[in-house]
């Protein structure tokens, strides 16, 4: 029997799919169930997907808390019941007065540590339930504010479009952010209303579009980034020595001191284990041996 691949693979997800559809092409592909993913990207939003395959899904609820960034087109003078263009439309505004100094000046706003509230159609489970599944069904949803951290948005084109104003941004931001949302409250903060037309995710962590391919390629050829490699992409690197390489494959505390979790490698340039900081030592979060 082959034995499954094992390693992540970086999609660039087309627009129209839900990731779900993605994991299951790619097991298809594989020829393993054992495929999941690092963050979900809604069926109108493209770009960088990150999977994994057999021991690499462990390393996936780690990639989820990593940096992200996307490109995205927000139109203001108009709302909808997602916040995004899939949505029934809700009010339209014209945003004449509205110029770039205004838009500016209002996105600056939403850099920094703020508290966002959510979309209503996000993942989010309320009591059990998805968010969107609860919206589809008829219910009300209003998610708390929660903190997330905009590290940087940047403003392209602004276009008009009759009464809209398009407006081109790249944002980068901690996991948890919804872009979404940032059209949303850019909109009412404006006074105008606003909502998401594009949104193309350009990096998950340390990997990008230049490492992403089309479902098409990985067809004619499975690619994957082996754990090794991705482990020195996403987590600082602790080179341990042989006797401590021997305590990590028992899953031992190591006498180490760490800042944040680390990816820890053996003499022989092997990915062995996660570690993280814990009273002074290193402790193991996930061991990736065998």
């Amino acid at each position: 029997m082959t034995e499954a691949p094992v390693g992540l693979v970086v999609v660039d997800k087309p627009a129209g799919m839900t990731s779900h559809d993605v994991v299951a092409r790619t097991r298809r592909l594989a020829g393993t169930r054992k495929v999941g993913h690092a963050g979900t990207l809604d069926p109108m939003a493209t770009g960088v997907l990150v999977l994994g395959v057999g021991r690499a899904t462990r390393l996936l609820g780690h990639l989820m808390l990593t940096e992200k960034a996307y490109d995205a087109t927000i139109r203001l003078g108009a709302t909808t019941t997602t916040d995004d263009a899939e949505g029934e439309p809700l009010t339209s505004t014209p945003t004449g007065a509205v110029d770039e100094p205004d838009v500016r000046s209002a996105l600056a706003t939403f850099v920094g540590e703020i508290e966002q509230r959510p979309s209503a159609v996000s993942a989010i489970k309320v009591d059990g339930r998805r968010a969107y599944q609860r919206v589809r069904d008829g219910e009300s949803v209003e998610l708390p504010a929660r903190p997330v951290t905009i590290h940087e948005i940047t403003v392209g084109d602004l276009r008009r479009d009759g009464d809209a104003l398009d407006v081109d941004v790249s944002v980068r931001c901690s996991s948890g952010t919804y872009v979404r949302a940032v059209a949303r409250d850019l909109g009412e903060r404006l006074g105008v209303g606003g909502h998401l037309t594009v949104l193309r995710r350009t990096a998950v962590g340390g990997f990008d579009l230049a490492v992403a391919r089309t479902l098409e390629e990985l067809a004619d050829e499975l690619t994957l980034v082996p754990l090794e490699d991705a482990a020195r992409a996403t987590f600082p690197v602790v080179e341990l020595d042989a006797e401590e390489a021997a305590a990590v494959r028992f899953g031992r505390p190591l006498e180490r001191q760490l800042a944040i979790l680390s990816a820890v490698f053996s003499p022989d340039g092997r990915f062995l284990a996660l570690y993280e900081p814990a009273d002074g030592r290193a402790r193991p979060v996930a061991v990736f041996l065998g």
